[in-house]
């Protein structure tokens, strides 16, 4: 039987912040964040991290999934960003292939009575060969032209009567809150970091010297506890300006955040096994449409945000936005009913693009999406900017910038550092054979989540046949995860477990929202969690629920 590792520990790790002098501090549990900590602990440092909320709470459960190069940016002339994002695309493949795939992509060009511009299909099909060249190819397959038919095998409900071109190409897709979790497990189970959810960061400290040496942090349900550090970074996304303050009061403003939304639907209404890049008719931006789990998701917007950081909301004004952006490519068009499930995430972009003279677009989708590393006065190394793609170049960067703080660092080994799960894939595969495997169903459910550490949740549905039953009716997800999640990945809240360590409440909602209770029972006994938290949990997930899906509720009870 398998065993998964007991080191990822809330309680242990709050012990050894507070007991510890850290080579590092990182302020921030996103993609971000968990890349720092994973380039600083796999040299050497002594490194921790805290997180106010959840692992990839923020923004970096909230994407759009993708790990791509970002073929419009070729538009905005970003050619050393697309090839830098490609090369880093391929590294994840290789790293995590258990939580990246590949990802094909069909892109239909559309025209007035069957007729386009010939130049537009000339301009894509140049776009795409320059995609191929700047790093595309390495995926293994390059674009093509293809067929109506083709597309149509693909994409049964894609309307054919506007149809003049279609390309195929090659991009990747992953879980972003998985892949999340598994840097920063990685970081602390196989390198000797430390890390904390549901810890915030209210002070940031200074030593003797007028130099950061710490930070004062208040655990979630505990005693404030100092941490001290001779060095701390800021991966805090949209909210680096709120800890940029904590130093600085007078601090200005460098992040523009954009607020961007996708909504899945069930697979039978839009059906497709490729991913699609739609045109906004109207706009110069596209969506896309993304098979994922037995549904699939379309988004994404792209618009100023000036509201709660914590809490962006989906508006009405960006379903329709959505809603209608798909219809006039479909012939089998979806309503606001046919939604099961939505979110709301915010981009950290830079309001000035580094080493550019011109003025920030007026339009969010037109920003630069490079990072920008900066030092501050007392010490505070803030990473701002970038995306999912880069997350560990935008890590690899930002230690190098503790060098004036930390002295003469090691190269970082990151660009071939496997994640926790990438290996032993082999052997559960062959699980496929034996008498006693679950189906291959199952197996390959668990393996696109956990990888070679997936035994270890077969070993939990073998304790207890009810952890064999579904989590989520009409998922896949099984009870057994819940309490993996519980036990072996720092979950704490219902909220940990369905919107993150699953993915069930951004798939189904309302039966996600049905299912709480049931979650909390099994939570209860891994927790410790009386009557009382049971109500109090099932009670803060039904308000997230209704937040999430606030406009569509509205609609459907008007």
């Amino acid at each position: 039987m398998a065993s998964a590792p007991t080191a990822f520990d809330r309680s242990i790790a709050l012990g050894q912040l507070a007991g510890e002098e850290l080579d590092v501090l990182v302020v921030g549990g996103g993609i971000t964040g968990a890349g720092v900590l994973l380039d600083a602990a796999s040299r050497g440092l002594r490194a921790g991290l805290v997180e106010k909320e959840d692992f990839a709470a923020g923004t970096s459960s909230k994407s759009s999934k993708l790990v791509h190069g970002g073929l419009r940016y070729l538009q905005q002339r970003e050619f050393a960003l697309v090839h830098e994002n490609l090369v880093e695309r391929q590294r994840l493949l290789k790293n995590a292939p258990h939580l990246v795939e590949p990802l094909p992509f069909l892109v239909p060009l559309f025209g007035s009575g069957g007729v386009v511009d010939q130049a537009v299909v000339r301009a894509y099909r140049v776009a795409l060969s320059m995609y191929d060249v700047a790093g595309g190819w390495r995926i293994g397959k390059r674009h093509r032209k293809i067929t109506a038919q083709e597309l149509s095998s693909h994409f049964p409900t894609m309307r054919l009567d506007r149809l003049v071109a279609g390309f195929l190409y090659y991009d990747a897709q992953a879980d972003d809150a998985r892949l999340t979790l598994a840097i920063t497990r990685t970081a602390v189970l196989a390198h000797g970091a430390v890390a904390a959810n549901h810890a915030r960061v209210t002070r940031l400290e200074l030593g003797a010297d007028g130099r950061l040496a710490g930070a004062l942090v208040e655990p979630e349900g505990q005693e404030p506890i100092k941490v001290r550090a001779k060095a701390v970074v800021n991966a805090t996304g949209v909210w680096a300006d709120q800890v940029q303050q904590l130093e600085d009061e007078a601090a200005r403003e460098t992040i523009r955040p954009a607020k961007g939304i996708h909504l899945t639907v069930r697979q039978e209404a839009i059906p497709c096994d490729m991913a699609a890049v739609l045109p906004v008719p109207g706009d110069k931006r596209s969506i896309f449409v993304v098979p994922w789990g037995g549904h699939t998701y379309v988004g994404t917007t792209d618009t100023d945000y000036r509201g709660d950081l914590d809490s962006p909301d989906v508006s009405a004004e960006d379903v329709d936005y959505v809603i209608a952006a798909v219809n006039s490519a479909v012939s089998q068009p979806i309503s606001r009913a046919d939604v099961t499930g939505a979110w709301a995430g915010l981009r950290p972009l830079l309001a000035a693009a580094p080493g550019r003279r011109r003025a920030p677009s007026a339009r969010t989708a037109d920003l630069s999406r490079r990072h920008r590393v900066t030092l501050s006065g007392t010490g505070l190394v803030t990473i701002t900017g970038g995306k999912l793609t880069t997350y560990r170049k935008m890590a690899e960067d930002t230690v190098d910038a503790l060098t004036p703080r930390l002295g003469r660092l090691r190269p970082s080994p990151t660009k071939h550092l496997r994640l926790r799960g990438a290996d032993g894939l082999d052997s559960f595969d062959r699980l496929h054979g034996e008498k006693s495997s679950p189906g291959p169903g199952v197996i390959s459910h668990l393996r696109r989540r956990y990888g070679g550490e997936a035994r270890a949740v077969l070993s939990l549905m073998g304790e207890r046949d009810d952890l064999a039953e579904p989590l989520v009716e009409g998922l896949p997800y099984l009870a057994a995860e819940a309490v993996y999640a519980a036990r072996y990945e720092m979950a704490t809240t219902l909220e940990d477990v369905l919107a993150r360590r699953t993915r069930a409440v951004l798939l189904e909602a309302e039966a996600t929202s049905r299912a709480a209770p049931q979650v909390a029972d099994l939570l209860a006994g891994e927790l410790g969690w009386d009557e009382a938290r049971k109500k109090e949990e099932t009670a803060a997930f039904e308000l997230f629920v209704a937040a999430e899906l606030g406009a569509l509720r509205q609609s459907r009870a008007e």
